[in-house]
């Protein structure tokens, strides 16, 4: 897939290599429970892109997939251990990218804080985006 307009990114220690090319679907902040526990923090930012605008470039034999629910599971390097990628029953043809592994800027900052309702306490977000929860954590929850 390499071509000019390719976005590259990688694992930690750069085992696994990927590209996409744009556009992607969406980016947003995730609170949920499995995130914050996969990642260690408050929130992951993810995107979402086309599963043909994917292409893994080096490193496959270094992935590892986990079954964090019974419809969806998360890519992590078995070397370094970074959480990478995420799949879901939901989006068949997509594949969620963690922004923070990326080399190349993306073609759109986050739109919106889904999951909030389950946010941590100890963290107190400062920005306009919109929030969003429930059950899909895709509703939309008034700003105070």
């Amino acid at each position: 897939m390499t071509n000019e307009s390719s976005l590259k990114g990688r694992c930690l220690c750069g085992a696994i290599r990927f590209e996409i090319e744009p556009p992607t679907r969406w980016c947003a902040h995730c609170h949920c429970s499995l995130c914050r526990r996969a990642h260690g923090a408050a929130f992951v930012t993810w995107f979402g892109v086309e599963r043909a605008k994917f292409s893994m470039t080096s490193g496959e034999e270094h992935l590892v997939w986990y079954r964090s629910s019974p419809p969806a599971r998360r890519g992590f390097c078995g070397r370094c251990g970074s959480t990478l990628f995420f799949e879901g029953e939901r989006w068949p043809d997509e594949i969620h990218i963690a922004l923070a592994h990326m080399e190349d800027p993306i073609d759109r900052a986050p739109a919106a804080h889904v999951f909030y309702d389950t946010h941590v306490t100890w963290f107190e977000v400062g920005d306009d985006l919109r929030r969003l929860g429930g059950l899909n954590g895709n509703e939309e929850i008034p700003m105070p």
